[in-house]
């Protein structure tokens, strides 16, 4: 290991620690980093943090260093603050409008009743165990099928743009040609793996759980996961040859 990996160590876990459950945490994760008034600068920090550190990572894998020339640390860490108040908008629509869809559309009932329950453990409890692990399920399906492609593309376009403008704050903030970013997009990573594999083999069953648990906890579990994101996002090429 090199100097830098013990410094990336370190720096991990300093950033990593405020998320973890702490004692010594608990009222400042429950005044601040997971309070629901506070959603827009909570999520934001979020992936900000956790997201950028996973494409950090991938940067590593893939150059061998953390940081790079170009690499545009900063405008990556304003996308994912973005995207990661996107994620828990999404989080509130789809498990919200989700369970009502299944109750009409499948003729199950108890489904909705079902996520008023903190977590799947207190609904098992109350014999509702099965009725909240299908509807976690299907709310995780559908958002990935609808909301994912379009969050993780969008995400593509920026890196180009990023990218193409040097990693500098101010490139950053010139206009985006989302027309041309687009079509330079290497399709054949992002339909063949992002796309058809992440999505069903890994997504679907990691926010299966994610809905599983309380809705507090939700989004610190996607940003976590968001490291993983930032990595196979990063790691995958960006521009098709």
């Amino acid at each position: 290991m090199k100097k830098t990996d013990f410094i990336f160590i370190l720096v991990f876990c300093v950033i990593v620690t405020p998320f973890l459950p702490f004692p010594f945490l608990k009222n400042f994760q429950t005044d601040f980093l997971y309070n629901e008034t506070q959603w827009i600068w909570t999520s934001f920090l979020k992936f900000a943090l956790l997201a950028t550190m996973g494409e950090v990572i991938g940067l590593r894998i893939k150059a061998g260093v953390y940081l790079q020339k170009g690499f545009g640390l900063i405008p990556r860490m304003i996308v994912w603050g973005f995207l990661g108040i996107t994620i828990k908008i999404a989080f509130v629509v789809f498990a919200s409008g989700v369970p009502s869809f299944i109750e009409k559309c499948f003729w199950i009932d108890g489904v909705k009743e079902s996520m008023n329950f903190k977590d799947i453990f207190e609904a098992n409890a109350a014999g509702d165990g099965g009725k909240r692990l299908l509807s976690a399920f299907f709310i995780s399906a559908i958002m990935n099928f609808f909301y994912a492609p379009v969050m993780m593309t969008f995400h593509k376009i920026t890196d180009i743009h990023i990218v193409k403008k040097g990693g500098t704050l101010k490139g950053f903030f010139s206009q985006i040609n989302f027309v041309e970013n687009f079509k330079e997009i290497n399709w054949k990573m992002q339909w063949g793996f992002i796309f058809k594999k992440t999505i069903p083999f890994f997504w679907i069953p990691m926010q299966t759980i994610t809905f599983s648990v309380a809705s507090e906890y939700r989004v610190v579990i996607a940003a976590f996961l968001g490291i993983v994101l930032g990595v196979l996002l990063s790691v995958a090429p960006t521009k098709s040859k």
